[in-house]
This record gives structure tokens, sequence and C-alpha cells, in this order.
């Protein structure tokens, strides 16, 4: 098979696919359709009434159905304005029934796909987004998917209330004139040349629209996200530029599918009028016995046909800018959900954690960040891993959740290798608090109390903000826990942000926590208060730290030295100092201070 006959299938393929995202909908599509039936079934009865309008000029007071009861007394003067008074009525019922309904199928389409998309993402592996960029994912949620029920909404509603005028007007055409007609349809195989051509270049160009659209988001939502940063290094102008430059981009793909449109149409109505020219000449050539208001009915009739085709025509780019969209959608929608073949499902764990020989490579990639990593920690133990940026702590503590997944060694929670546990069930026996703190536009109870813990006890959550240090603060917002805390928890200090995510760590009482970088936001006093509580609440739990401050992982039952993805040394602080070597060298260096942000 060639490559365009590939392409082609593939495009009917997705947009059958994208067709069955109506079925739910089907009862209201009928209905529609029910209304364009109405509304091109008029399109011949006015070319009609002209007939008798035209003859009616010779003789108003003809009768316009003599063999009909109740309406043999109905002349022409009355009956031709009456009838396009009722032909316009029944043309607004279809009208109305067609568009509104059509608009609920495309409404209902839009918000499926849309919910669809974003509920994808949460279930997403997290290399997708380690390798899509946010801008994209979510201009497929808000432009992609608009376009794509173009494609599959309006799209139709021209095929179907234009195609439908087309089929009536070529009835009537038939019945009035069947010789003139079949000249009519000469034309209609170089109108199927100049649609398929076009067709491919409406497909490309909309692509490229759909990646220039994604590029604009993205700018934007990076620009919006790190505005401070932004500010304070002067980067106005930067951003400016680089926005200015991903908008003309994509300006001048949507005017590049503009110019394409703007030249195709002109093409396309010269030709079907230079149809009609032919057609208005054989009709005054071959007029026959024909009365003059036969002549104005079918050169009418014959003269409504140009729009709908033309649009039908047109309805090409809608499809094909569809297709494309489609295309993006559901590229997203078949990426596998983060693998899940666990079977065991524990109601608590004691918090025993075992890493065996463990060595990890990031898929797609030949970085292997982890060599034969193997340690051991008891429920209430606190391990520490220390090392320089890129040594692969954060990697060692994203694999525990399973974040990512091993192929090489094993991780054993409570003696069970942990992609043995359904994901889920996991994740309830693991809290973690990163350097990076995430909080949600909500109240500061409910951002403690999130996901799984929603609706917990008032009582749990400010017991939980006190043990965090958090709560002397909390008590001071103008409207304590219920108080909104921005974006992001834009509103709060780096060190309240931190201490949020420490008292919703906290509060989920998991028997094993990971702090990984989880004090370096903190102030002396701050991480002095914190210390104290984390040395309370970690009694009983399994508590890995991944820390750069000594003070934090100085009481540590373990430490780990890592270097470039292997433990070089361990033991516990007095020791290490003692051996004078690699720990002891860090710490002469200032292992004291906060690691970048961004460390591995």
């Amino acid at each position: 098979m060639s490559t365009p006959e590939k392409r082609e299938s593939s495009s009917l393929k997705i947009y059958f696919r994208l067709l069955t995202y109506v079925k739910p909908y089907v009862g209201i599509f009928l209905l529609s359709i029910v209304g364009f039936v109405i509304f091109a079934s008029t399109q011949p009865m006015l070319a009609g009434i002209l007939k008798y309008f035209v003859d009616g000029l010779t003789n108003p007071q003809a009768v316009l159905f003599p063999n009909v009861p109740y309406l043999r007394d109905l002349k022409l003067l009355q009956a031709v304005p009456l009838l396009i008074v009722l032909i316009a009525a029944w043309q607004g019922l279809g009208s109305y029934l067609g568009n509104y309904f059509l608009a609920k199928v495309s409404l209902g389409l839009v918000h499926d796909l849309r919910v669809q998309l974003f509920n994808k993402l949460l279930v997403l592996p997290n290399r997708y987004f380690d390798t899509h960029n946010s801008g994209h994912l979510i201009s497929r949620i808000t432009f992609n998917v608009t376009m794509v029920t173009g494609a599959a909404t309006d799209a139709i509603k021209v095929v179907i209330r234009e195609g439908l005028t087309i089929v009536f007007l070529f009835i009537y055409l038939v019945w009035m004139n069947w010789k003139l007609t079949i000249v009519m349809l000469a034309i209609l195989p170089l109108i199927a040349i100049m649609v398929g051509s076009s067709s491919k270049k409406f497909r490309k160009q909309s692509k490229k629209i759909q990646v220039a659209m994604g590029d604009v988001t993205h700018v934007a939502s990076e620009t919006i996200q790190g505005y401070r940063v932004v500010r304070s290094f002067g980067g106005e102008k930067y951003e400016e530029g680089r926005f200015a430059k991903a908008s003309t981009s994509n300006t001048d793909k949507q005017l590049r599918m503009t110019k394409t449109g703007a030249i195709y149409t002109p093409m396309l109505q010269l030709v079907i009028y230079t149809a009609m020219a032919v057609l208005m000449f054989l009709v005054l050539w071959l007029r026959g016995d024909a009365t003059a208001g036969d002549l104005v009915a079918y050169i009418t009739a014959a003269g409504l046909l140009p729009k709908p085709i033309r649009q039908l025509s047109e309805v090409s780019s809608t499809i094909q800018k569809g297709v494309a969209g489609a295309e993006s959608i559901f590229e997203q929608l078949d990426v596998e959900p983060e693998l899940d073949t666990g079977t065991v499902e524990l109601e608590r764990v004691q918090g025993t954690l075992e890493v065996r020989n463990l060595s990890f490579t990031y898929p797609e990639t030949q970085r292997q960040v982890l060599h034969d990593i193997s340690f051991t920690a008891a429920p209430g133990q606190m391990i520490a891993l220390v090392g320089r940026s890129g040594s692969g702590k954060s990697t060692l503590a994203n694999l525990i959740p399973r974040f990512y997944h091993h192929t090489s060694g094993q991780i054993l929670l409570d003696g069970v290798e942990i992609e043995n546990y359904r994901l889920r069930n996991l994740r309830k026996h693991v809290a973690q608090v990163n350097q990076n703190v995430t909080l949600f536009n909500d109240s500061v109870a409910n951002n403690i109390a999130y996901g799984d813990l929603a609706g917990a006890p008032r009582a749990d959550i400010e017991v939980a903000a006190a043990d965090a240090y958090a709560k002397e603060f909390v008590d001071q917002l103008p409207e304590g826990f219920d108080t909104q805390v921005g974006e992001n928890g834009v509103l709060l200090s780096g060190g309240q942000r931190q201490r949020l995510a420490i008292a919703r760590a906290l509060l989920k009482n998991a028997p094993l926590l990971i702090l990984d970088e989880a004090t370096s936001a903190l102030d002396t006093e701050s991480e002095r208060h914190i210390q104290a509580a984390l040395d309370h609440v970690m009694k009983g739990r399994t508590t890995l730290v991944i820390a750069h401050r000594l003070s934090t992982i100085e009481r540590a039952d373990l430490i780990l030295v890592m270097d470039q993805g292997r433990i070089v040394e361990r033991g516990t602080h007095s020791q290490l100092l003692e051996h004078n070597g690699y720990y002891a060298r860090l710490h002469a260096m200032g292992l004291d201070e906060p690691a970048p942000v961004g460390a591995v």
C-alpha cells in the first residue's frame, strides 16, 4: 500500500473512531437529523413557489389545487403568499431542531473528551510527563478538543443539511427536466478532484497549527508559573520575544491555512458558476414548450445548488482539522496507564524496608543512575541518604512508591516485593514530602486533608498542623484553616508551604515516611520545631531522609553516602566522621548547605 493510501486509511479510521463518541447521544443526534431533513426539503419548495408566482403574473385568479377538497377554491393570489409563510415556518422548525440538538451533542462531546483526557492524565506513568511539556498537554484539553468536535458534529451538520439540500434539489431538477440535469452532473468529478487535493493540505497545515498552539500555551504557562524568576532576573524582554515568536509562528500557520481556503473556494465557485452559465445557455436554447414559470423555477433550483456544494466541499477542511486534533488526542488516550500488575493488598504494614542489589536505568535512556544498592531499614529506624547532586538519592526515593519501575534487584516492604502490591495500596503505606511543595488553590484544611485524607476530622487536621509547627501561623491567617492559599500556595512563605506539606504527610499516618529535602525551606527556628515533631512521629515508622543539612540527619540510625549511583560509605554520623572518608570530606566542604533546587 502506498503512503497516501495509508494516510487516507488512517484518517478514516481516526474519524470513525471519533464518531463512536456520538453513540451516547444517538437519540438527540437523530432528532437533529430530522430537523436538517425538514430544512433541506424546503429548498426545492421555494424554487417551486416561484413557478406559481411567475405563472400567477399572467393569471392570478388561477386555481392552485383544483382536485383537492377544501382547497379547490384557493387561487394563486392567496396561495403563493400563504405557502411562502408556511414554508418559512417549516424551515424555521427544521433549523431549530437541527441546530439546537446538534449543539447538545457537540457540547456533550466536548465535555466527554475533555474529562476522558484529564482522567487519563491522572493515570499516565511519570515518564510521560518527563517527555511532554505541560503547555502541549493543556492545549490538547482546550484547543484540540474544540477542533475535534467541529469535525464530529459541525461537519456532520453541513454534510447532512447541505447534502440533503443537494439531493432534494437534484430530485426536483430531474423531475423538471432530466436531460438538462444530466449535463450538470458532468461537473461532479472535477469538484471531487479539487476537494481531495485540498483535504491533504488542510490536514497537514492543521497539525502544524496544533503544535504551534501548544508552544503558545507552553510559553505562557511557564512564564506565569515562574513570574518571580522572570522579574527578579529581568527576563521580561526575553519572555516577550519567546512568546512573540511562538505566537507569530501560530499566526503564520493559521494564515497559511486561510490562504489555502481563500484560493480554493473562489476556484470551486468559478467551476460551479461556469457550469451554471452553460446550463442557462442550454435552458434558453432548449426551452421547448416549457412555461416561463417552469424555466424560472428550474433556474432558481439550479442557482440554489452552488451554495450547498461549496459548503459541502469546505467541510473537508473542518474534518481534516478535527482528524489532526483527534490523532493527538487518541495518541494520549492510547498510552498505557501506569503499570499495575500487583495483587497484594495489606491494611497496614510494619514498615520493614529492604533494598537488595538494586540497579536502575531511566526508560529510553542509556544512563544508569543506580548501581547495586542494598540496605535494610527496620520499623522505627531513620535512614539518611547523603551525597552530591546527581548521586541518585531522589531517584532511589522515587522507586519506593513506584513512580518508576525497577527491573534489576528488589525493593521489599514487609518482605513483599513492591511490584507485587496493588499500586494504590502501596502508596497508601507511603507518605512523601518533597523539596518542591505542591499546594492547591483551596483552603489550608483541604490542602492538609487532601485526596484519600479528605473528610478527616478537623481535630486531626489541627493536631497534624500542630505537630508540623504550622498551627501557629495558620491561626494568624484571616480565616484560620479555612483561608484560601492561592495557586500553589502563593499567599504563603516557602517555610509555611513546607510545613503544610509535612502536616499532610503526618495526617496520612503512613508506616513509611520519605522526606526529600523536606526541611530545606525552613528557617533555623522552624526547623528545630519540625525536627522535634519528626522525632515524635518517626517512632514506629520507617523514615527515609534525603538532606543536605547536617542537623537533619545527624541522629539517623544509618547514613548511606552515595556517589554516582553507588553507596560508597555507610554508618552513623559519628562513625563516618571517625572514618574520615567521603562523608567527612562532604561535611568539611559544607554538607550543611541546602541543595540547589532540582538536584537528583
